[in-house]
């Protein structure tokens, strides 16, 4: 039931004290025509409402969730801890800078931690998210171009494996798009990537290890042709939970790269944010980068903008308490606990695919990294069940479903990854799991067409939800 379902008129809850001061109405330009359907319920109503609503969901503290490409791995509670202190959630921006110098240790220390991480020479933490953090980097990539006078450059690069948000950041920031096609092992294809690198090349936006779970070990000769013909190399962060401590995007040739704070660092993702996407880039782009960077002037720690910044990309500093729980999740692992925990990563995704692979077939059957790519076409055509009807079973089973049909370039796909914070019990879990499903696929394919009948919400018609949309609640006039 919906929360304006459970409206009862004249009821409501009264916390805040009287205004004592003059309340300004609008104009009456300004003013609405018609009154607001706010639901009016009592606090008990409320909260017991929100809490059912949770019940019904799936989260990662409710079990496992191998979302491929988004590493829902387990968020530690001292994260939270940390950026619930009072001097962190008790100040206001604009204060004196000499009022807020441990906020600022906060954001130079994250600067430099991640900028080690990466192999960059700075970075900003304005941008909200992933595809905030894609936009702002390729607008430090034209900036970079056009104060050459080189405007010509006009297209990114972009391989048909790449995530959705590449091609649509680079569009947004007035490129056109040029999608190259992997090579058969999953890679880069060296001749379709020599053929569209020119002198319009603005740069090539790549994720290593790629969307389908496998790192690229051209990398080099990879950035190397695009640097050759005067265009920038863009790392998209989402897949760095492989790589960290181990090798960094600065070194395989990337010049700008955005992290996933609410991926990578354990700050949730929830609800569509708070997020964090990071920006980092080389020297030659810090004179771009937007908004205020922490600087050491005089033995206090100040702010300090750009000399030829693009300009603001979200108000003040970003999502600083996003910030405040990476930097508490960097200093808990520490320099031996963070490579660790990518090892750990490409370990139990390694261990899951060599368990299903007898009986799935993998996209790319070869060691992955932190994430592996099935594809369930055999399966479709042998049984008519999908990886859509087997992610309808996971449902059923406990198990959120992992990314399905991405990458676009695997039919059928479901890609699993199950991050460095699930024991070996989950683990085998979820395996035995995928294995019945398999089987019922073979044995009792109605059961998974069918599928999910345990949850709240059961198979719903996805063909009338797609061509009727139902977008906002009908009120009674």
């Amino acid at each position: 039931m919906l929360v304006f379902e459970k409206s009862r008129a004249g009821r409501g809850m009264s916390m805040l004290p009287a205004c004592d001061v003059e309340i300004k109405k609008p104009g009456e330009k300004d003013a609405r025509q018609k009154e607001l359907h706010l639901p009016q319920m009592s606090e008990n109503d409320l909260s017991r409402h929100y809490t059912e609503l949770a019940k019904k969901s799936h989260g990662v503290n409710d079990g496992f969730y191998p979302l491929g490409s988004c590493t829902m791995k387990y968020n530690p509670k001292i994260n939270e801890d940390m950026a619930a202190l009072p001097g962190f959630t008790q100040i206001h921006p604009l204060q004196p800078e000499h009022s807020v110098q441990g906020c600022l240790e906060v954001l130079k220390k994250s600067e430099e931690y991640l900028c080690e991480i990466t192999g960059m020479d700075g970075m900003t933490f304005q941008p909200a998210a992933g595809a905030h953090g894609e936009f702002t980097g390729l607008m430090l990539i034209k900036a970079y171009h056009e104060s050459r006078g080189d405007e010509k450059r006009t297209k990114i690069i972009v391989p048909d494996s790449a995530h959705g948000t590449n091609p649509a950041s680079a569009a947004m920031a007035g490129y056109k798009v040029v999608s190259i096609a992997s090579a058969p092992d999953g890679g880069v294809d060296f001749e379709a990537l020599k053929a569209a690198c020119g002198e319009d090349t603005a740069g090539l936006m790549l994720t290593n290890p790629n969307t389908v779970g496998l790192f690229d070990k051209n990398i080099l000769k990879i950035t190397e042709i695009v640097h050759e013909c005067g265009g920038l190399c863009y790392y998209d962060g989402a897949n760095l939970n492989a790589v960290m401590g181990t090798v960094r995007p600065g070194d395989m040739g990337f010049d700008v790269i955005h992290l996933n704070l609410h991926k990578t660092f354990s700050t949730p993702h929830g609800g569509g944010g708070p997020g964090s996407g990071p920006v980092g880039c080389k020297s030659m782009l810090l004179q771009f980068l937007p908004s205020y960077r922490v600087v050491e002037k005089e033995g206090a720690l100040a702010m300090e903008k750009a000399e030829h910044s693009i300009g603001e990309m979200k108000e003040f500093y970003g999502n600083f308490l996003v910030v405040v729980k990476a930097l508490t999740y960097l200093m808990t692992l520490g320099k031996e606990g963070i490579p660790e925990a990518s090892q750990n990563a490409v370990l139990n995704a390694n261990y899951m695919m060599n368990k299903l692979k007898d009986l799935y077939t993998m996209a790319y059957d070869e060691v992955c990294m932190h994430e592996f790519v099935m594809s369930l076409e055999d399966l479709k055509k042998k049984a008519g069940v999908s990886a859509m009807d087997i992610a309808k079973g996971l449902l059923d089973n406990g198990i959120h479903p992992p990314t399905m049909y991405f990458p676009l370039i695997v039919h059928e796909a479901l890609m699993v990854e199950p991050t460095e914070t699930e024991s070996k019990e989950v683990l085998d879990h979820a395996i035995e799991v995928f294995r019945k499903l398999y089987n019922d696929a073979l044995e009792n394919p109605e059961s998974l067409l069918q599928a999910p009948v345990t949850t709240p919400v059961t198979r719903m018609d996805e063909v009338e939800a797609a061509r009727h949309p139902v977008l906002k609640y009908e009120f009674e006039s």
